[in-house]
């Protein structure tokens, strides 16, 4: 499936609903959802534990499936992929980083992030992608050797290594304290600003909801509000 280059929206998702069970136990986990999201867009999706942000982020970057509605990438419908053609567009296209760093502890920084320049046509260096997070000096330590913050912002190398179109973010500060927070959402905001990277945050911390382009507000696994800030914050300026 070839994914040609397109104008914005460079992703968008229509009627999206995802059901979890069936009859009395069913769980709605998503409900008639529609999104657009252009290319190097800043976008903070914001709402409560359980009200469908995980779940509308794993339909966008391909890890599931939803029940009904249709996905799209640069006009490809996604949701009649085919497995290999979902697995390529997650390799080449899209950067995942969750609250959990999932980086192997036998490894140093280098190698964790060299793990996925090996499944990319055009990968970045991965001495460019450790400075770019501002871990040069931790280049040779083993993620034991390293606080929450800087494992995180390993993880977000490693995400960025690939030069994705999408950098998908679930809670990347909800395990960090809050100096510590400060400094993965300002890497998250600088690649979005100088590569030009799509990047869609999930937080249910609503202070971050300043950085954003705009902030989608989920509830109940429904569009409950869109918003866009009357001026992008720098996370120096966030308070929470």
């Amino acid at each position: 499936m070839p994914f040609a280059e397109a104008s914005a929206p460079v992703l968008s998702g229509r009627s999206l609903c995802k059901t979890y069970g069936s009859g009395e136990a069913a769980v709605h986990a998503l409900r008639d959802v529609d999104i657009d999201v252009a290319r190097g867009e800043f976008i903070v999706l914001l709402g409560a534990s359980g009200s469908g942000k995980s779940t509308l982020l794993n339909i966008l970057g391909g890890l599931d499936l939803p029940t009904s509605g249709e996905v799209t990438f640069q006009g490809q419908r996604l949701t009649h992929a085919s497995e290999d053609e979902l697995t390529r567009y997650r390799r080449e296209h899209v950067g995942f980083v969750f609250q959990f760093y999932n980086l192997i502890p036998s490894l140093t920084v280098a190698e964790n992030v060299a793990l996925v320049t090996d499944i990319v046509p055009h990968p970045m260096p991965v001495d460019e992608a450790v400075a770019l997070v501002g871990l040069s000096p931790r280049h040779d330590h083993f993620p034991s050797q390293l606080s929450g913050g800087e494992q995180q912002r390993v993880a977000i190398a490693r995400a960025i290594a690939k030069r994705p179109s999408l950098l998908l973010c679930d809670e990347p500060t909800g395990a960090l304290d809050y100096p510590t927070g400060k400094l993965v959402l300002d890497v998250i905001a600088r690649i979005n600003r100088e590569f030009g990277t799509t990047a869609v945050v999930i937080t249910h911390n609503a202070a971050i909801a300043g950085m954003a382009d705009r902030v989608i507000r989920l509830s109940d696994g429904r569009v409950a509000s869109i918003e866009r800030p009357a001026r992008r914050l720098t996370p120096a300026e966030l308070s929470w």
